[in-house]
């Protein structure tokens, strides 16, 4: 499988994605307007070891609603981020069984390796 979660709306993503050279194979979910399922967080959540990895403390919500300031439980995070797509890391790139979280360089490097040697 070779799917990435992101933001349409998003520089951040969208500079990511214009670096990638993707394939058709690679399936693009925005996160705005095809909301991530319960389902998909379990996947996400398996891959990178806990919800807390992939919840973004970088929304805004999260000062409007205090969040800084609370100690969140994985429950929460899980929740979070099923509320609202802003709490969701962003992008997510799973490629077959490996998992890349946010837009670092490193990540980016990695995920076009990936895409281009199994494209």
């Amino acid at each position: 499988m070779k799917k990435i979660y992101y933001l349409k709306t998003c520089s951040t993503c969208k500079r990511f994605l214009d670096k990638l050279q993707l394939t058709p194979d690679v399936v693009l979910q925005n996160v705005k307007s095809q909301p991530i399922t319960a389902a998909e967080l379990e996947q996400l959540k398996a891959l990178s070891g806990s919800y807390e990895s992939l919840f973004s403390r970088k929304s805004k919500l999260y000062t409007e609603m205090g969040l800084k300031n609370a100690t969140l439980t994985e429950a929460d995070y899980r929740h979070y981020i099923l509320d609202h797509y802003t709490f969701l890391k962003r992008p997510v790139c799973v490629i077959d069984q490996q998992i890349f979280i946010g837009s670092s360089d490193e990540n980016l490097q990695k995920v076009r390796q990936l895409i281009s040697s199994n494209g």
